[in-house]
């Protein structure tokens, strides 16, 4: 297969084309390349005009990607299905790290602060959020703890967790993106991400429907991940099916059938044996976590 074209980000290895996807909302046909090496997946010609694509309308599940609904977690905390994936995450990284009133947790991408909010009743007090556009500035005058560039900046090398959340696929520099999360943390701190798991379509990636080059353009493999981890000042480690990836999951399909309610009928699958089956065919938990040097 033909070489050539921009290096990995992640190894610094040649990489080859894979295929082209024309996305209707943008009009824009794109160019997906692939490391051999280290199998890091990646958009070419990434859409960079981000006012545009993370609009309103994008908040609002009416953009690039259809599936999500912003606007609607922000407004109904208590009903959305979200709900199920902030219970796993904090469940997961109660399972690492203790977590306490005083744990210093930063969810970096929050978005509209949906998962500090729920962290915040849990009981973690000094949770905060950061991210820019006009959802963040949303939350912000709603009264949640999200910080400004310069606050985050300042609070470099102070946080004992960080969650990146669906997060790093929509970064074309990831790498730098992780360098920038390890100055945040103190040593030994927790990196705990989710982000799509591109080893089961190795070979067949423009079949995954994670595939949406108008707003993700990084694809991982699990040992992909733990090379970018590596390379950025962490050390991966490898933990699994995690307490609270039941949960994680259950959101993961509702999202995928546009379930966004609360609804009695949820309560009434097996979800535990259906994350497991799940977990089994896609390994969505198998992305490493990290731990700051």
């Amino acid at each position: 297969m033909k070489t050539g074209g921009p290096a990995c980000q992640v190894c610094g290895s040649p990489t080859v084309p894979v295929g082209d996807r024309r996305c209707n909302f943008s009009g824009r046909t794109y160019h997906l390349r692939q490391c051999q090496s280290c199998w890091f997946s990646f958009v070419a010609n990434p859409w960079t005009d981000y006012a545009r694509i993370y609009s309103a309308e994008y908040y609002a599940g009416r953009g690039a990607d259809p599936h999500v609904d912003y606007t609607f977690e922000f407004e109904h905390p208590e009903a959305t299905v979200r709900q199920y994936e902030w219970r796993g995450i904090l469940q997961a990284v109660r399972s690492l790290v203790p977590v306490t009133p005083a744990t210093r947790w930063l969810d970096f991408g929050c978005g509209h602060g949906g998962l500090v909010r729920a962290l915040r009743a849990s009981g973690c007090a000094a949770a905060v959020g950061y991210d820019t556009g006009a959802m963040a500035e949303t939350a912000r005058n709603a009264g949640l703890p999200i910080l400004t560039d310069e606050a985050l900046t300042e609070g470099e090398g102070t946080f004992e967790i960080v969650t990146l959340i669906e997060v790093i696929e929509h970064v074309p520099e990831p790498v730098d993106l992780l360098r920038r999360v390890r100055r945040l943390l103190l040593p030994r701190g927790l990196l705990f991400l989710t982000t799509g798991n591109a080893a089961p379509y190795r070979g067949r990636l423009l079949d995954w429907s994670y595939v949406l080059p108008d707003v993700h353009v990084s694809f991982f493999e699990p040992d992909t991940m733990a090379r970018a981890l590596d390379r950025a000042g962490f050390r991966p480690e490898y933990r699994r099916y995690l307490p609270g990836y039941a949960d994680i999951i259950r959101f993961k399909l509702l999202k995928a059938v546009r379930a966004r309610r609360l609804r009695a009928w949820q309560r009434l699958l097996p979800w535990n044996a259906i994350a497991r089956v799940v977990d089994a065919r896609l390994a969505i938990s198998a992305h490493p976590v990290g731990w700051a040097r």
